[in-house]
């Protein structure tokens, strides 16, 4: 595990993915019916180097149940032999069967790219932000998990309510995962942007 001390580079950045609803406590309602679209977001599917690597972080260490499983793309050709899979997808989720899974998906044949820094995520790059109502007891599993690196161990940050009318207060720490991709891993202390417009 190593440490990362780059705070004031990556908090506004990560304080701006929480403001737009990336923070919501882990006990949540949908919203009003009037409000509804056709629209829901299912998942994020993450490219991974080795999928094994990348379940003790999101199985063992944040919990998530893995519900599928499964290597993707294997066919016969005309003559009837039958080609290799080409990928192995995993999906879990954590509170609910038809929104906010994470998907692993490692594709088995192509080369996997060189490991990239660990830096401050860019254009291009998604922020994964997870909620843990349990981020005191839990964050110690999570740094250990092989291939974890933290950035920001748990600490308090405010971040200005919608139309400056107060704060909102968030348990913060960041980590990169096996794979270099940074996620926030919270612990909301007061309501979440979106329960504050009213």
């Amino acid at each position: 595990m190593k440490s990362l001390r780059n705070r004031s580079v990556i908090l506004p950045l990560l304080g701006l993915a929480i403001l737009l609803g990336g923070a919501v406590p882990a006990r949540t309602e949908p919203v009003a019916q009037a409000e509804r679209i056709p629209v829901d977001v299912r998942r994020i599917t993450l490219l991974v180097r080795d999928i094994d690597k990348s379940l003790p972080l999101y199985r063992d260490a944040l919990g998530l149940k893995v519900i599928y499983d499964e290597l993707i793309g294997a066919t016969t050709d005309p003559a009837g032999k039958t080609t290799p899979p080409t990928t192995r997808l995993v999906l879990l989720r954590a509170n609910d069967t038809f929104i906010g899974a994470i998907g692993l998906m490692q594709r088995l044949n192509v080369p996997a790219p060189p490991q990239k820094a660990r830096t401050k995520p860019m254009a291009g790059e998604p922020i994964l932000v997870i909620n843990a109502s349990d981020l005191e007891s839990r964050f110690a599993r999570i740094a250990a998990a092989p291939g974890v690196t933290v950035a920001t161990a748990p600490e308090r940050v405010d971040y200005p309510a919608p139309g400056g009318k107060g704060i909102i207060p968030v348990l913060f720490s960041g980590i990169y995962d096996p794979d270099g991709y940074f996620i926030e891993i919270n612990k909301l202390l007061g309501a979440p942007a979106g329960a504050l417009e009213q």
